[in-house]
């Protein structure tokens, strides 16, 4: 089944009727009124293939159950919203389908897809496994798990937005992305950028044993200052922190997650950021961020491009 056009540059949530979802839709609703923008609760429902007719309802009970069960999760989470935001324009779609295709078409139109960091039914799992990994490649907008230091804390609002680059396109879109969330929440940005003398960003260095690690370090500041020029002459007026660190990606960025309101990363990389998605290191920032994390794609960052 096909679901309805999504409204143009709302801030889309997928709800699953967990208290994560609910989370994540008061932080998206934050975003919508941040940007002008509408607020669109998403439930999307999958009717479960059961071969005993004698033993269970008929197919058209089955559904009205989900039907009424959805309703009553995205009555919740605008109930939620509403506590917080009773003026935001907020509309709501439940539809039976496979929840991966329908955010991605939902993500043609959004501004960003906004999942909680948990869930009960079609989205659980959802930036963990297999789904992740089609929503990140075929996804139009950005996306943001919604969390907070634990599973059931609501996510922070104070703090820095933190944004992870190592000069590729992808770490490109990221800064865009943060760089407007920035100035939206009128807050300071942290760039970091991670080195080591093992590898330099797509291959393992050819002399390891007998580089220099201020060299290193300066030409990776001498990079991001480069990169960074058109965005600080963007944002004149945004206080921004370059970080240059030597280790690991992850670790780096889980560190500064822990004071942050908005960790930034893109979904690919020349190599320090490699695979953000596909792997070990996404589940990292998904698991263990005490942030909301926003994984960008790029030339999908939206007002950046206007």
């Amino acid at each position: 089944m096909i679901m309805p056009s999504a409204a143009e540059g709302a801030v889309v949530v997928g709800i699953d009727g967990s208290g994560s979802a609910r989370r994540a839709a008061v932080w998206a609703a934050g975003e919508a009124a941040k940007r002008g923008e509408r607020l669109r609760l998403v439930h999307v429902y999958t009717i479960p293939q059961v071969r005993m007719p004698a033993v269970v309802p008929s197919a058209e009970g089955i559904r009205s159950a989900f039907e009424a069960r959805g309703a009553r999760w995205l009555a919740e989470a605008c109930d939620a919203v509403a506590e917080r935001y009773p003026d935001l324009v907020v509309e709501t779609a439940a539809r039976e389908w496979v929840p991966v295709a329908a955010l991605i078409q939902e993500s043609q139109a959004a501004t960003m897809i906004v999942l909680g960091s948990r869930g009960l039914g079609g989205f659980t799992g959802l930036l963990v496994g297999s789904t992740a990994v089609a929503l990140a490649q075929h996804g139009h907008c950005p996306i943001v798990v919604a969390r907070g230091r634990r599973l059931e804390d609501v996510p922070p609002e104070t703090g820095p937005v933190v944004a992870g680059t190592d000069g590729s396109e992808s770490s490109d879109a990221a800064l865009a992305f943060a760089f407007d969330e920035a100035s939206l929440r009128g807050t300071d940005l942290i760039v970091v950028r991670v080195w080591n003398e093992v590898t330099d960003h797509e291959s393992a260095r050819a002399h390891a044993l007998t580089v220099d690690p201020d060299a290193i370090e300066s030409a990776e500041r001498r990079a991001t200052d480069e990169q960074l020029a058109p965005w600080r002459a963007k944002f004149p007026d945004l206080r921004v922190e370059t970080v240059i660190a030597r280790g690991r990606p992850v670790r780096a960025l889980l560190g500064f997650g822990e004071h942050a309101q908005l960790l930034v990363v893109g979904s690919r990389g020349r190599g320090g950021f490699q695979g953000m998605l596909l792997g070990s290191t996404s589940q990292a920032l998904v698991v263990h961020s005490e942030c909301p994390v926003a994984v960008i794609r790029p030339a999908l960052t939206g007002r950046e491009s206007e």
